[in-house]
């Protein structure tokens, strides 16, 4: 599938970023809240040093310490006397002369309490004691020779208080409110707001030449740039570019990716949106958006709208029955009236992307809307090597790396399939802790991706291992003798996935676009070659061919009912296939004959399966020696590659054959079915 990768990013420079006038940056913003909690850090822990330096003492030992003259200093305040008391007995111990101590005249009582603390300091200290209405204080402190003065109270620290910190708490309260309040009103008013993400750089990070394996829709797409960036070349023609393209195919082969490239080639702004975006559980919501949505469009014109999932919103309409479909209905006529409604949009392209174009509505691909279906298929050989060299950008790949031999055993694989394999080879390096990733990193990642991981820790009992191993020997085998079979690539009794108790790969040796009947034999040949091979050992079968009777059905089925490939049936197509790239439910064939026609068509089905079951047998048993000795290699080895296996049977090993150049032929056929990478048998 073109692999459209998501390449590695390469910014040329990164996007500017806007200074609005009038507004602080981030930086700006964080630097001004640090130095207003610095400062108030400061203030608070001044606050904490004065309490932890300074003594509180009641007031009756601070008139006990006055009496006996201890008092030195006394700041005055309003609601608290602040100040410092040396006692006799530090005064006595550091020699310093005591005044004579006469006695004041006042007729209080002294308090016993008070006095023995007072007696008891033998330090200088700092106190803080809360201020009572005493008239004759002022007398006792001149009596004492005390150093007093009166302090007015700090009017920051009051206007902090009193002021600043209740406005900044009710302001606080009040913006997380309004902020809440806003978010559930835009939820509720803003319900019919379209929710693209634009993007008005025009630097995207993504152009064609980080699209690889899908030639003919670049070339397709590059009109479309080419009018974005010289409308009055074509205008001037008389020429009219189509208003909207849509890129169907399989998923992962990087249709998201090539719209993107076009905004970024052409350098326009950019808007993305999902199909399921629009389409909400309020009546009206998905028409609403639509419109709001081209009205953003219109003003930033010349732009690209882009749309992924369509099929969400583009549904064939009057197939179902529901609230919900008329909702969908209702955004699907505003999206058919903004693009080609009345009144025209001038400089508006739209590109879109969807798996699934038989359901889309026959309004949706008309001309003057979706004028260009553009098919993003999977890659061929040489799409498939250059999807690999956009993946390994920024990997080490070692000298002895063959991208080309790895394109060539990846056939049908997508772009995400292959930068799934690059990217579990470097996982596969560095778990070995190895510097490089080799050919052999790389070559255990396919098999990864299409059998699975390894899970050695599934032990299976001799008689389990060796019924596998025959099992895998007998696709292998029926595979080798048979002229139209892809060829073994490799042999494995190891667990792997979910339910693979061991597995034979067969790769193409080149891309494959047609199938004829006796390739086809021959593949259902190899795939009911495990169960013959049990049958003919061990007597009796096995659950192990489950999933090979499955696929062996359904290839016969398709041969009878819609190739054409039965005497009996003739070339009546008795089967329609619903979904042309999800393998879904809905992808299975559904029956278009009568019951008469439907019961000849099983008995063919049966027919088919039994020739090639005998076949099968046919070739296991003329080959039995190699049978037995292949098992028993790969009962010791538990692995066997191609080349081992083939010098096993005695037969050289197919070449990759060349590529043949493409012809046109009218009338060709489509390729029947997606090529498998591997035939897996899964033993359950």
């Amino acid at each position: 599938m073109p692999g459209l990768s998501e390449p590695v990013r390469y910014m040329k420079k990164p996007p500017p970023t806007i200074k609005l006038p009038g507004k602080f940056g981030p930086e700006t913003r964080w630097l001004i809240w640090y130095i207003v909690a610095t400062l108030l850090v400061l203030w608070g822990w001044q606050g904490v040093y004065q309490q932890l330096a300074i003594r509180t003492i009641p007031y009756s030992q601070f008139k006990a310490h006055l009496e006996r003259r201890e008092v030195v200093e006394a700041a005055i305040k309003q609601d608290e006397i602040v100040g410092r008391v040396v006692p006799l007995a530090a005064r006595q111990t550091n020699a310093v002369a005591v005044p004579e101590i006469r006695p004041l005249p006042t007729n209080r009582i002294e308090l016993a309490h008070g006095m023995e603390k007072a007696i008891a300091e033998t330090k200088p200290f700092l106190f803080r004691t809360v201020r009572v209405e005493d008239p004759d204080l002022v007398k006792e402190l001149q009596a004492a020779g005390v150093e007093y003065t009166g302090t007015r109270p700090n009017p920051l620290s009051q206007f902090l208080l009193a002021w600043v910190l209740p406005i900044a708490f009710m302001i606080g309260l009040w913006s997380l409110i309004a902020r809440r309040v806003g978010a559930a009103s835009e939820g509720i008013l803003g319900v019919g707001k379209s929710r693209a993400k634009l993007i008005v750089d025009k630097n995207t990070g993504v152009t064609f030449d980080d699209v690889a394996g899908c030639e003919e829709a670049k070339q397709e797409l590059r009109e479309v740039v080419q009018f974005l960036k010289n409308p009055k070349e074509y205008q001037e023609l008389g020429a009219r570019i189509p208003k909207g393209a849509l890129l169907v195919g399989p998923p992962g082969t990087g249709k998201t990716l090539l719209a993107r490239a076009v905004a970024g080639e052409a350098g326009v702004p950019f808007f993305s949106m999902s199909g399921a975006d629009f389409v909400e559980m309020f009546v009206g919501v998905g028409a609403a958006r639509v419109r709001d949505l081209f009205r953003q469009a219109k003003e930033h014109a010349p732009c690209i709208i882009f749309i992924d999932e369509l099929d969400a919103i583009g549904r064939q309409r009057g197939v179902h029955v529901g609230a919900v479909n008329d909702e969908r209905e209702q955004t699907l006529n505003a999206l058919l009236v903004e693009m080609d409604g009345f009144e025209a949009n001038t400089g508006v392209i739209i590109l879109a992307a969807t798996n699934r174009p038989e359901v889309l509505d026959r309004a949706l691909l008309r001309p003057g809307r979706f004028d260009r279906q553009i098919v993003v298929d999977a890659p061929d050989i040489d799409g498939r090597e250059a999807i690999l060299k956009v993946h390994a950008r920024n990997k080490k790949l070692a000298a002895d790396v063959d991208l080309r031999r790895i394109a060539a055993a990846t056939a049908g694989f997508s772009g995400a399939d292959l930068a799934n394999v690059l990217n579990e080879a470097a996982l596969l390096a560095a778990r070995r802790k190895a510097k490089e990733i080799t050919q052999r990193d790389l070559e255990e990642a396919i098999e990864k991706v299409v059998a699975g991981p390894e899970r050695r820790s599934r032990r299976l009992n001799s008689e389990e291992k060796r019924r596998v191993a025959y099992h895998e020997v007998g696709h292998a085998l029926v595979a080798a003798h048979s002229e139209h079979a892809d060829p073994v690539h490799k042999i494995s009794v190891v667990p792997r996935g979910r339910a693979a108790l061991g597995y034979t790969m067969q790769l193409p040796n080149e891309d494959q676009f047609l199938l004829t009947r006796s390739e086809l034999v021959d593949r259902i040949c190899g795939l009911l070659g495990g169960r013959a091979a049990e049958e003919l050992v061990f007597g009796e079968v096995s659950t192990g061919a489950q999933n090979d009777l499955e696929r062996a059905t359904a290839l016969a089925r398709q041969m009878v009912t819609m190739f054409g490939m039965s005497e009996r049936i003739g070339l009546t197509h008795c089967a329609q296939r619903q979904a042309l790239f999800l393998p879904t439910a809905e992808s299975s064939l559904q029956r278009d004959c009568s019951e008469q026609t439907a019961r000849e068509i099983d008995e063919e089905v049966r027919s088919l399966l039994a020739h090639a079951y005998a076949k099968a047998k046919e070739i296991l048993t003329e080959h039995r020696d190699q049978l037995e000795r292949i098992a028993a290699e790969l009962l010791s080895k538990e692995t066997l590659d191609g080349p081992e296996f083939y010098r096993l049977v005695g037969k050289p090993m197919p070449p990759p054959k060349e590529p043949v150049p493409p012809m046109t032929v009218p009338g060709a056929a489509a390729t029947p079915q997606q090529r498998s990478s591997g035939g897996l048998s899964t033993d359950k």
